[in-house]
């Protein structure tokens, strides 16, 4: 594939706002997750939170779009300097040639939540102020950066759970390659709500603390929150020291719906074809963000997938115990994650695993490790075998 350039990228999690925040907690190995009474949950759950969102006001020309899920949409782009980049991007190509592309699971479904809460208790009617098409709808967020920047170029928000913002670079990747933009916004945004708080919890996903990636005693995730853009654009752009995006691999294996195959066929499938796509072997790898979750079965499969194709050698950990699983959000997350691995030389020892299982003989690490990187790979893995890898590479001088 004709790589692609990591423009500008900015992430906010439960750690904090843009790149800095995320860089400090990475070496610091500190986590987000808090165990608290959110919302109207009936009992604690351990959460990824963003602070202070309900203080984001959105511009007045899109308070149609007012939601958490927006909010955090908004606050997210004010980070790092991105939209100035975006705007630049506009100059050079114009506002048709640049795409958007964002994954989400949960779109703003807590404002419906809400609204359910307050409709009329004879008619049943919901709140005139529920503007579902801005907000609940699964294109919201789309939507809402592209009428933010008055872009007019083609967007689209994929939905396959928790590989949604990974498979967004795929779809750029495809759009450029056919010469149908020049540049593209990809990411994802997904809030907390109460539908996957409890959903998780009805299928006992959920632990009761922070979550232990690849711990002998993992026992469920940590539901987060979290938004990431990345402006993408050609890779002959790109200068020494730049990111690119150079793999993508994404696989379908349908096993079941919210278990993935038990030997990680669907996960060996994807990372064996971003390999294949970006030219690498195995060996090239330096280090591997896992999509790590937590659960017995997710992390025992995606182990064996890994060892199948990289053997015992290649250090890996999951950034889900910083964050906690920030569901439709997670493949940008991690992406960012990786490219800021690849910039700074920071291999992230996992938080919240203290006892890696013996069942899984990765190299997983448990301390930060600092040395040059030069390939780095991201898996995320949604329910259904909805399965994305990424590849990722630092230009050499």
């Amino acid at each position: 594939m004709q790589a692609l350039r990591l423009s500008a990228y900015t992430l906010t999690t439960a750690l904090g706002r843009g790149q800095a925040p995320h860089l400090a907690a990475l070496r610091a190995q500190r986590g987000g997750i808090v165990k608290k009474r959110w919302e109207t949950v009936e009992f604690d759950v351990c959460v990824g939170e963003v602070a202070a969102l309900d203080e984001v006001r959105l511009p007045a020309t899109l308070a149609d779009y007012d939601c958490r899920n927006n909010r955090l949409a908004l606050l997210g782009l004010q980070q790092d300097g991105f939209a100035a980049q975006v705007q630049a991007a506009i100059g050079s190509y114009g506002a048709d040639r640049i795409g958007v592309f964002m994954g989400s699971s949960t779109s703003g479904i807590l404002s419906t939540e809400v609204a359910y809460r307050q409709r009329d208790p004879h008619s049943g009617a919901l709140p005139p102020d529920l503007h579902y098409r801005e907000t609940h709808n699964a294109y919201s967020v789309a939507d809402f950066v592209r009428k933010y920047f008055a872009l007019s170029g083609p967007a689209m928000v994929v939905s396959t759970a928790c590989s949604s913002s990974a498979k967004v670079f795929g779809t750029a990747q495809r759009m450029l390659a056919a010469g149908l933009i020049d540049a593209a916004i990809v990411g994802g945004v997904d809030s907390l709500c109460l539908t996957t708080i409890y959903g998780f919890s009805s299928l006992q996903l959920v632990s009761s603390q922070p979550c232990r990636p690849f711990d002998a005693a993992r026992d469920g995730i940590s539901i987060g929150e979290g938004a990431a853009y990345v402006l993408l654009e050609r890779g002959d752009l790109a200068r020494p020291g730049d990111i690119i995006l150079t793999g993508v691999g994404e696989s379908s294996d349908a096993y079941h719906m919210s278990s993935p195959h038990p030997e990680g066929r669907g996960a060996h499938m994807a990372m064996q074809q971003a390999l294949q796509m970006s030219g690498l072997q195995p060996a090239d790898i330096g280090y591997i963000n896992l999509h790590g979750t937590a659960t017995p079965s997710n992390d025992a499969a995606e182990g064996a997938a890994v060892l199948a194709l990289f053997g015992k050698d290649t250090p890996c950990s999951s950034t889900k115990g910083h964050t906690g699983h920030t569901l439709g959000a997670a493949g940008g997350i991690e992406a960012i994650f990786s490219a800021l691995a690849l910039r700074e030389g920071l291999l992230p020892g996992g938080v919240g695993t203290s006892q890696t299982d013996t069942a899984l003989p990765c190299n997983y690490l448990l301390h930060n490790v600092e040395q040059p990187l030069q390939h780095v790979l991201s898996n995320s893995f949604g329910f259904g075998g909805s399965n994305c890898s990424l590849v990722f590479s630092r230009v050499d001088a």
